[in-house]
């Protein structure tokens, strides 16, 4: 940290964030001294954020054991209501899952890994079980080759060197002179596949949203069981109407971010956002 910056960095702020990201799915109830351990912090100071973070209603607490509310969810929220690219992808999303009755994902990447920043689900008996906020390593996923295909060498190689924070073991591994063909494949193709290299039975295919100056920001993709669709089908069927959906997006994200301020001060969503940008025509 730049010497700077270590004048304003705030330790108590970044205490709680850590007591926050101690809580996982393997860890959905803990006591202080769990906490504690988990996040190298003294009882005491770890009492005093649990007792700051319950008064603010990030955790309550049930028989000495403190867990995280719904109201967490607020924080993540927050990110994608203020990148508005959510609310132009939400439409697009949901008429691309009526068409192929699949669940359709909205994908970033951070570190080495993807998070899930938006889903349509479609009930499934099998399902690959993830939900907004859910980290995947990336380079075991359609969504993250599309994220990874357009970075450079330099950054490619700093982002799979980076550690996973996903809790998710993928069945293939891959190190990056493995997947450097595979990434020039997705630049040529302009989508991504994996194909059963995040577990046994699961295909799936991702194009990538671009913003400003072209960039890709994000990925739009969709999962399947190879036991439900067969790979042509998804591949003859699936994928023009994914490449469709995704060139929607872009261009509705574009309009409303021409949209004036004070529309998008209204945090409206994609629907209504859309319905503007029409009606402006």
């Amino acid at each position: 940290m730049p010497e700077s910056s270590k004048k304003d960095f705030v330790e108590a702020l970044a205490r709680g964030l850590e007591v926050i990201r101690s809580f996982d799915r393997l860890h959905l109830k803990q006591t202080i001294s769990e906490i504690s351990e988990r996040t190298l912090l003294a009882r005491p100071t770890v009492l005093r954020l649990l007792i700051t973070l319950k008064e603010l209603g990030y955790v309550r607490e049930l028989e000495n054991k403190y867990s995280l509310t719904p109201k967490v969810v607020d924080l993540g929220m927050a990110y994608i209501s203020a990148l508005g690219l959510y609310g132009s992808a939400k439409p697009h999303m949901e008429l691309l899952s009526k068409q192929v009755d699949q669940t359709v994902s909205l994908a970033e990447l951070d570190g080495s890994d993807i998070v899930y920043t938006g889903r349509v689900e479609v009930p499934k008996i099998v399902s690959v079980g993830v939900t907004v906020g859910a980290r995947l390593p990336s380079a075991s996923t359609a969504l993250g080759r599309v994220l990874l295909a357009d970075l450079s060498q330099a950054e490619l190689e700093e982002v799979l060197n980076t550690p996973t924070m996903s809790m998710f073991y993928p069945r293939t591994n891959f190190t990056v002179d493995q997947l450097c063909p595979r990434l020039e494949k997705v630049r040529n193709n302009g989508w991504a596949e994996s194909d059963e290299d995040l577990q046994y039975g699961v295909h799936a295919i991702a194009a990538p949203i671009r913003g400003e100056h072209g960039a890709v920001v994000a990925a739009v993709g969709i999962g399947v069981h190879t036991s439900e669709v067969s790979k042509d089908v998804i591949r003859d069927n699936y994928l023009p109407l994914l490449l469709e959906a995704a060139h929607g997006i872009e261009e509705d994200w574009k309009k409303c971010a021409e949209l004036p301020n004070s529309i998008a001060a209204l945090n409206l969503d994609g629907l209504q956002l859309l319905h503007l940008r029409r009606n402006s025509l």
